[in-house]
């Protein structure tokens, strides 16, 4: 069943404040392979004119992506969440997440359509600090699966 084409323009209310913190910034940076120096190391950082490490730009995933996780856990959408595969993911940045960065986000379902049975839900996440500073936009583009026929 089709998702309903009204749910496009829905924003759900901000999530609770992320604190981006330096060892997760360093657990990321190590788990995706990039040794950048800004990541890890202050004086690095500074050096490059930032106040303290920065986070590596698909460090954000993993909150907008939680985020995202109240458009797909509402009921009145309907989204059978067991069929859904993550089709795409894209980033605008402000400026970079720092370590300190206490972070939330706010995400509107951009988009709905069916293609071949299958059901494509474009998700927007504004990411603001906590002087409400805009961070970050991302993009989640999330398919459901067609139901296989019996």
């Amino acid at each position: 069943m089709a998702l309903d084409q009204s749910f496009v323009g829905r924003t759900y209310p901000p999530t609770a404040p992320y604190e981006v913190g330096r060892e997760k910034i360093r657990e990321f940076a190590e788990a995706v392979g990039d040794s950048n120096p800004a990541y890890v190391d202050p004086a690095a950082a500074r050096a490059l004119g930032y106040t303290d490490v920065i986070a590596p730009p698909t460090f954000v995933f993993s909150i907008t992506f939680k985020a995202a996780g109240q458009v797909v856990q509402d009921p009145q959408l309907g989204l059978d969440y067991s069929r859904v595969v993550h089709g795409d993911q894209k980033f605008t940045y402000v400026r970079p997440v720092r370590a300190g960065d206490r972070l939330t986000v706010t995400s509107t379902i951009e988009g709905i359509k069916s293609l071949a049975g299958n059901d494509i839900l474009d998700i927007r996440g504004e990411v603001h600090d906590e002087a409400g500073e805009h961070v970050v936009t991302a993009w989640t583009k999330l398919v459901a699966r067609a139901a296989e026929e019996a």
